[in-house]
């Protein structure tokens, strides 16, 4: 089993919601990376997904694309990520960790040498935005390195493709609660919950809800009905314009500890 299949079991057995925060690498602190990582899971964090900076993340809102734009101004790119992540197994060799971006960078980088590269450092899996199904070949390289592919469903998704997204899930299938961007406020639980069970019911793997999610109680509404939550804009504005590894720590500890401890409540 892999470390996300393996985690995911894990929360299943204790009848536990996962959570999976979303940090933008290199930001705030390309400096501070590591630390972040391991300040993440201190607060809780079950899985972490970490942003590969990109110059046009066509599906994140202000708040991402402007951790990307602060990362790409201070050198960061998908060499320095994967070193973080070969930095944080150093100490942590359980966490799963998932990159999410765009094709562009693997592409440049090479697909047969970010995949060696990647597992080498200890990536689990990858959430590539901009690569439908149909295109899923040129990832072969990644998959018969090892690294589980995350695909996205949504509320717009036709039905036809739901059912080839649910057939082809690997890792954990993640749905955006919206049709929209990261970071916006448009979360109505009562709409998702339904189609979130439907999605479950189907999926070969389990399911991670996320887009919306900003809090303790808009998470816990979440886990009523979900496998995990993940939280990203919400943090990434916390973690906004910290500097140092001790400050890092606290606001990351702030803002997770409550949700964990709403997650655990439910």
């Amino acid at each position: 089993m892999s470390r996300i299949d393996r985690r995911f079991a894990a929360l299943k057995a204790a009848n536990r919601t996962g959570l999976i925060p979303f940090v933008t690498a290199g930001d705030p602190s390309p400096e501070h990376m590591v630390a972040l990582m391991h300040a993440l899971v201190d607060a809780g964090a079950d899985l972490i997904e970490l942003g590969v900076p990109f110059s046009d993340p066509m599906a994140d809102g202000p708040v991402i694309q402007h951790a990307s734009e602060r990362a790409i101004a201070k050198g960061v790119g998908l060499a320095d990520v994967l070193g973080w992540v070969a930095a944080f197994r150093q100490h942590d060799a359980d966490t799963p960790i998932v990159l999410m971006g765009y094709l562009n960078p693997i592409e440049t980088h090479g697909y047969a040498r970010f995949a060696g590269e990647a597992v080498q450092a200890g990536v689990d899996g990858v959430l590539l935005v901009d690569c439908p199904l149909e295109e899923s070949a040129v990832l072969q390289p990644l998959r018969d390195a090892g690294l589980q592919r995350i695909l996205l469903a949504a509320p717009t998704t036709e039905p036809s493709r739901m059912a080839q997204l649910c057939g082809s899930a690997e890792g954990f299938l993640y749905y955006v609660s919206f049709a929209g961007i990261t970071g916006a406020a448009h979360l109505s639980t009562g709409d998702i919950a339904a189609r979130v069970a439907d999605v479950r019911a189907r999926a070969k793997a389990p399911v991670a809800v996320g887009f919306g999610i900003r809090d303790a109680a808009s998470a816990k509404a979440i886990a009523g009905f979900a496998d995990a939550v993940v939280i990203g804009s919400a943090l990434v504005d916390r973690l906004a314009g910290a500097t140092d590894a001790g400050e890092i720590t606290r606001r990351t500890q702030a803002f997770l500890a409550p949700i964990r401890a709403a997650l655990d409540a439910r």
